[in-house]
C-alpha cells in the first residue's frame, strides 16, 4: 500500500507539471463532426471519419444512453457530417441508423427547456435540425420548438453588434449563428471562443474571403486542439480548448478536498501553479482560459486555491458576478449554476466575507434527499454534493450533514462504487469519498458505518486502478458531455489516495483498540 501511495503521488506530481500545454481533454463527437463538415473534404480526414463512425452507439445515436438529453447535438452533427462521406466504409449505414434514432427520440424541447440543457442548446439545436430538414425528404425530425424563441431573442441581440470582442461567451457557439468572419476575430491562441467547432466554421468562411494570415492561425489552433485529445488522429478535436485556467484551478481544488494540497511531495508543482494563478487573477476575475471571458466559477475556485496556498486575494473580482441572492457564472446566462454558487460560498467563507445569502441559496437547492442534483456543468449529483459539503463545512470543524451523509451511504452501489448512470465510475466514486471525508463524525457507530463503506470502495478502486490510465467517461456538460482528462484523473488518484489513507487509519485504530 505504501508503494501504491508513492506511485499515486508521483503520477499526481507529473500531471501537475504538465499543465502548461493548454490542457488535456477528451475527443468530442459534436466538435469533430462539425469540423469535418466545415472542412468539406473527405480526403485526408478518413481516419477522423472512421473515428466518428466508431463512436456511434448500437441504437444509432451518439453519446451515452444514460443521459439522453445530451445526445441530440452530437447525433445531429454526426448525421450532417456523414451525409457527405458516402464513399467511406460504414458511412451510409451510420446515416440510416442515425436517421431512425432521431425519428424515434422524444423531443425534450417540445414544450419547455430543461434546466440542465447543454451549453448553447438554444442556438445550436434549432440550427442543426434546420440543416437536416432538407435531407432525407419527408422524414419527421423533431423541431425543438421551445428553443426557437430563445434562439430568435439571442439572434436579435447579436444583430445589433457588428463584432463581438475576443473571448466573448457567445463566440463559443459562433458556428450556430455566425454568417460572416467579420463578426469575430481569433484570439491570441487562434481560436474563436475556445471552441474547435466555432473556429472551424469561422475558418471555412474566412477562406472564401482570402484572409490567409488569420486562417493560418485558426489552422494552428485546430491542430493544437486535436493534439490535446491524445487520440493521434488529425481532425478529431475536443469540445473546448484551451482550458489553461480551469484545468490547474480544479486540480488544486480537488487536491484540497482529499487533504492533499499541502502534501510535501506535491509542494513544488503546486507552488508553480499557485504563482501563475496569482499573477493572472485581475480585478475582472478569471475564465476557463486566459483569452476567454471571466466567470464567477473559475474566479471563485481560483480565490479558494490562492487562499489555501497562503495568499490573500481580493474578493472584488467575484463581486462582479453577484446578482441579488446568488452569483451568475456569466452575465446574461439562461439559468443559474448551483456549483458556481457553491464555489462562491466556499471562497467567501475562506476569505472571511459575509455569505448568508449565498449559503441560503445553496441550502435551498438541495433535493428531497438532501443532496445537490440540479447542476448545469456536470451531469452527476456527486460532483456538486462533494463541493457543497466542503463549502458548508468551511470554518466549522465539528460540522456534519446527516441528510447528505445518509444519502451518500444509501447511494453506494453493491460493487462499492458510486455513479449517476447505470454503472459506477472512478470519478464519481472519488467525489463520494471527498464528501464522506469532509463530513466526518466522532460518533462510533457513524465512524464504523463510513469505514465499512470506504473499505468496500477501496476494494472496488484497487480492482480498477491502472497507473497513468486516461479517463474515458464524459460527465462534464458542454455542448455535449465531455471529459477534461487531467482534471478527472487528478480526482481519481486523489480519491484512491484518500481511500488508502482511510484504510490505514481505520486499521491503526482497530489495533489500538485491541
Amino acid at each position: 500500500m505504501n508503494a501504491l501511495s508513492e506511485q499515486i503521488l508521483s503520477e499526481l506530481r507529473h500531471l501537475l507539471s504538465e499543465m502548461s500545454d493548454g490542457g488535456s481533454i477528451g475527443p468530442s463527437v459534436y466538435d469533430t463532426a462539425r469540423a469535418l463538415q466545415f472542412h468539406g473534404n473527405v480526403t485526408g480526414r478518413q481516419d477522423a471519419y472512421a473515428w466518428l463512425i466508431a463512436q456511434q452507439q448500437a441504437d444509432g445515436g451518439w453519446g451515452s444512453a444514460d443521459f439522453p438529453l445530451f445526445r441530440h447535438a452530437p447525433t445531429w452533427a454526426a448525421l450532417l457530417a456523414l451525409q457527405h462521406a458516402d464513399p467511406l466504409p460504414g458511412a451510409a449505414d451510420a446515416v440510416q441508423a442515425a436517421t431512425r434514432f432521431i425519428e424515434r427520440q422524444p423531443d425534450p424541447y417540445a414544450h419547455a427547456v430543461p434546466e440542465d440543457a447543454p451549453i448553447g442548446a438554444e442556438l445550436i439545436l434549432p440550427q442543426l435540425c434546420g440543416e437536416a430538414a432538407s435531407l432525407q425528404g419527408g422524414v419527421a425530425f423533431p423541431r425543438h420548438p421551445a428553443l426557437l424563441p430563445l434562439r430568435q431573442a439571442c439572434l436579435d441581440k447579436l444583430g445589433a453588434v457588428a463584432t463581438l470582442p475576443s473571448g466573448h461567451p457567445l463566440l463559443h457557439s459562433w458556428e450556430a449563428w455566425g454568417t460572416s468572419p467579420t463578426t469575430a476575430c481569433p484570439d491570441d491562441d487562434g481560436s474563436i471562443g475556445i471552441s474547435p467547432a466555432a473556429t472551424a466554421a469561422w475558418r471555412a468562411l474566412a477562406v472564401t474571403q482570402g484572409s490567409t494570415p488569420q486562417v493560418g492561425r485558426a489552422d494552428a489552433y485546430l491542430q493544437a486542439a486535436s493534439r490535446a485529445t491524445r487520440t493521434g488522429i488529425e481532425g478529431v478535436v475536443p469540445n473546448v480548448w484551451p482550458i489553461n485556467v480551469f484545468e490547474p484551478c480544479w486540480s488544486l481544488y480537488t487536491l484540497h478536498l482529499a487533504g492533499l494540497l499541502a502534501h510535501p511531495a506535491l509542494a513544488e508543482a503546486v507552488q508553480v501553479i499557485v504563482a501563475q494563478l496569482d499573477a493572472r487573477l485581475g480585478v475582472r476575475g478569471l475564465g476557463p482560459a486566459l483569452h476567454f471571458a471571466a466567470d464567477a466559477d473559475d474566479t471563485a475556485v481560483a480565490l479558494c486555491v490562492l487562499r489555501l496556498a497562503g495568499r490573500d486575494p481580493a474578493v472584488d473580482a467575484l463581486r462582479h458576478f453577484a446578482t441579488g441572492e446568488r452569483f451568475v457564472t456569466f452575465p446574461g446566462e439562461r439559468n443559474a449554476s448551483v456549483s458556481t454558487n457553491i464555489h462562491a460560498l466556499h471562497a467567501l467563507r475562506m476569505l472571511g466575507k459575509p455569505a448568508v445569502c449565498t449559503s441560503a441559496y445553496v441550502e435551498a437547492n438541495r433535493n428531497a434527499h438532501g443532496v445537490w442534483d440540479n447542476e448545469k456543468w456536470h451531469v452527476s449529483w456527486l460532483y456538486p454534493t462533494a463541493h457543497a459539503v466542503a463549502a458548508l463545512a468551511e470554518g466549522k470543524p465539528q460540522w456534519r450533514d446527516e441528510r447528505a451523509l445518509a444519502a451518500l451511504l444509501q447511494a453506494q452501489r453493491d460493487d462499492g462504487g458510486w455513479g449517476a448512470g447505470r454503472a459506477s465510475t472512478f470519478e464519481e466514486t472519488a467525489y463520494a469519498l471527498f464528501a464522506l471525508h469532509i463530513d466526518g463524525t466522532e460518533e462510533p457507530a457513524g465512524r464504523r458505518r463510513i469505514a465499512q463503506a470506504v473499505a468496500r470502495t477501496l476494494e472496488w478502486m484497487l480492482a480498477r486502478h491502472a497507473a497513468h490510465a486516461l479517463p474515458q467517461t464524459p460527465l462534464w456538460i458542454g455542448k455535449e458531455l465531455y471529459c477534461p482528462t487531467r482534471v478527472v484523473r487528478v480526482a481519481e488518484l486523489a480519491g484512491l489516495w484518500l481511500a488508502l489513507r482511510w484504510g490505514r487509519r481505520v486499521s491503526a485504530e482497530g489495533t489500538g483498540a485491541a
